[in-house]
């Protein structure tokens, strides 16, 4: 049974644009959002001059590009960071994690630092810019415990300002959970197009292995265009046998941008998504026809 969480922001300077904190109810953990023009400034926040985790963030505008993350620790976490306002440019803002009741050593930051590349890295939506993975540190089981804990509150501060960078982009388990029957949408068209997916909080999701129409029309959108030829690029779309197949799970920002992906048109993703039953992803979404 999940239960529903309290969560406490506070803005440092007034400025929504500017460095905030964010605390969980009965957590000792505590974030900090800063951002990278800010860092020089944090010389009035002692308590991030202490032991913690960080991320290192940048969310790309471009539809055709994912958004790129470091993952890092530190014993002295505001040195860590000026460090990287000189050596590291694609950064925009850094999230800081701490604990108020200072308890985190070494070994803990280590493990927590090695647990969110995996996850990061297991979730594939940002691109990871770490050279090498974090070796993961040998601590008690009561710690590892502890620190289970603690990285899931992480994970949860971390989506709620507004990076998704450790969530899966399927939460269910295709073997354990595998996806309902009644919540899928397809689309089977001319030129090879049959797509397989389902809509969710963030947008639409077409599984891998939907196969991609080739050739696209003339009238095909530019900038359908460009995200396709940047997922070609990038490998998210293969050539197998001369059919083009996604090779992994894509979120799109809505459904229509996935339909003429699949497609290889312009297209309403509202209309041209269907259930086995025939019902449209509009009919759904509305509940009409129920």
């Amino acid at each position: 049974m999940k239960f529903g969480k309290t969560i406490k922001l506070f803005l440092i300077d007034g400025d929504t644009n500017g460095r905030l904190t964010c605390e969980l109810s009965n957590w000792t953990g505590k974030a900090y959002k800063i951002p990278r023009n800010l860092i020089k400034i944090c010389t009035d926040r002692p308590e991030i001059q202490t032991t913690g985790v960080y991320l290192l963030l940048n969310k790309s505008a471009d539809l055709s590009e994912i958004g790129q993350l470091y993952i890092g620790e530190a014993e002295d976490i505001f040195k860590r960071l000026t460090q990287h306002v000189k050596e590291k440019d694609f950064w925009n803002e850094a999230i800081v994690f701490i604990s108020k009741d200072d308890n985190l050593n070494k070994a803990h930051i280590k493990y927590l630092e090695n647990r969110l590349h995996d996850i990061g890295l297991a979730a594939n939506r940002y691109e990871l810019i770490n050279t090498q993975k974090p070796t993961q540190s040998s601590i008690s089981e009561s710690d590892k415990a502890e620190m289970e804990e603690f990285l899931a509150n992480i994970l949860t501060l971390v989506s709620t300002l507004g990076y998704n960078a450790f969530e899966k982009i399927r939460q269910a388990d295709t073997k354990e959970q595998p996806d309902k029957e009644e919540d899928l949408f397809y689309i089977t068209a001319t030129r090879g197009a049959n797509g397989i997916g389902k809509t969710t909080s963030e947008g639409f999701v077409v599984f891998e292995n939907s196969q991609v129409a080739d050739p696209v029309t003339n009238s095909y959108p530019k900038t359908m265009q460009k995200l396709r030829d940047a997922l070609i690029t990038e490998g998210v779309i293969f050539n197998e046998k001369d059919k083009l197949i996604l090779e992994r799970d894509y979120l799109f920002s809505s459904s229509s941008s996935a339909a003429m992906i699949i497609m290889g048109r312009s297209a309403n993703g509202l209309t041209e998504w269907k259930m086995k039953s025939g019902k449209t992803l509009q009919e759904f979404e509305t509940g009409e026809n129920n």
